[in-house]
């Protein structure tokens, strides 16, 4: 979808929507940008095992399927859906706050837990805000969203270079930091008032039993890429220590978790002249594979070059499955079911991820690096899950109808 007029005031929108909504959009991703390389190593200077790292970072994702979608509930109903936002970040940062004053597995767990309770509406929230803008006023999604992944680059950045500095004392601060900007991104999010349709995180609760989500194919499909979706979950958790134990420094480890958002970005560049030419069956195979074979190489020891172009295979084992979805489901499902297709997409990779986090601490606490052999599995089992659905799904495939959003 896009919009001739960028970033410019576009008639009937609230001023500057595009301008703010990346901005808003930018604070969570600093946030991630911080948390999901370096808050493990925050938790090994706690002298935790790999076991309650694990455990750390597990029960927040479950915990955030379901209060996600009770936030969104209550922000489809009230006037204006950032005002959930204002609360969001306000309550997310005053956990941050309350982790300086932690020290031990049981009080970590609670705040964190509480903490992705709180924030879990936040940047579905500012989807839904995005969207309404690209269907109300004809945004440019494309535009907006980039902003988020740029940021999320410049926050791994600055969190190596902070990490090689002060090592794993710098993360709360640069956590709460973040947090503030999230309150920021709050205050300065656009009124656009009560939404048109449901957002994706509660539209799942009103699914009929003749929806077209329902087909098998769709079903397969969906579960497939959720768990080559959740095959990234023992990179996350444990590659920036594993990486700081081989010796690389942690702007080492910054450039090596941006080089997997730099290559999504330059995918998504080139996302729809890659839609023309290959079937979305295929580009869905083809990145379940690139997902195992990554994993399979993930444990053998290599340079920092060796690491840097394995993690820019996450253009495949990411962006590609991403994209072949979103279009399969414009394909595949009705547009009044649009927004429930994409809370079930929400659920499955919500839960796939969290039990595969779990079971990543076990693994990586008895095997080391080696325990991505486990993902390796996870993601044949998404393989096989979206063959199966490629195989069941009818021959003559009607041509999309959009191009996105």
């Amino acid at each position: 979808m896009t919009a001739p007029s960028g970033f410019t005031v576009t008639s009937g929108a609230p001023p500057f929507f595009a301008a703010r909504i990346a901005l808003v959009f930018c604070a969570p991703m600093m946030v991630n940008g911080i948390a999901l390389p370096f808050f493990p190593v925050w938790l090994e200077t706690l002298s935790m095992s790999d076991f309650q790292i694990g455990i750390v970072l597990a029960v927040p994702l479950f915990v955030r399927v379901f209060t996600a979608p009770v936030a969104g509930i209550i922000a489809d109903r009230i006037g204006e859906r950032s005002i959930v936002l204002i609360w969001s970040a306000l309550l997310s940062l005053a956990t941050a706050i309350a982790l300086f004053a932690t020290g031990s597995f049981w009080p970590v767990l609670l705040l964190y837990t509480l903490q992705g309770a709180v924030y879990s509406p936040y940047v579905p929230i500012t989807e839904a805000i995005m969207l309404s803008g690209v269907r109300r006023w004809n945004f440019d999604y494309g535009k907006m969203r980039l902003w988020g992944s740029l940021a999320f680059i410049v926050a791994t950045m600055i969190g190596g270079w902070l990490a090689g500095l002060y090592g794993g004392a710098m993360v709360l601060p640069a956590m709460a930091a973040a947090f503030v900007l999230t309150v920021l991104g709050a205050v300065i999010a656009p009124r656009i008032g009560k939404p048109r349709r449901p957002s994706p995180i509660t539209a799942i609760a009103e699914v009929p039993r003749t929806s077209t989500l329902r087909q098998r194919d769709v079903q397969l499909m969906l579960i497939g890429v959720s768990l080559v979706n959740a095959s990234h979950a023992m990179l996350f958790a444990f590659s920036a220590i594993y990486w700081q134990k081989m010796g690389f420094s942690g702007v080492d480890v910054g450039i090596l978790w941006s080089a997997g958002v730099l290559a999504e970005v330059v995918f998504f560049l080139f996302a729809v002249q890659l839609r023309r030419r290959f079937n979305l069956w295929s580009m869905m195979i083809f990145g379940s594979t690139v997902a195992v074979a990554r994993w399979i190489l993930f444990p053998m020891e290599m340079s920092f070059a060796g690491y840097f172009m394995l993690q820019c295979l996450h253009a495949f084992t990411y962006a590609i499955i991403h994209m072949s979805v979103q279009s399969r489901l414009v394909e595949r499902v009705a547009e009044e079911q649009e927004a429930a297709a994409q809370g079930l997409y929400f659920f499955y990779t919500g839960i796939f991820t969290a039990l595969a986090t779990f079971l990543s601490g076990y693994a990586f606490s008895w095997y080391g690096v080696q325990g991505f052999y486990l993902m390796s599995v996870v993601a044949a089992a998404g393989l096989v899950s979206v063959i199966a659905g490629r195989l069941v799904a009818p021959s003559a495939q009607p041509q999309s109808v959009a191009s996105g959003g």
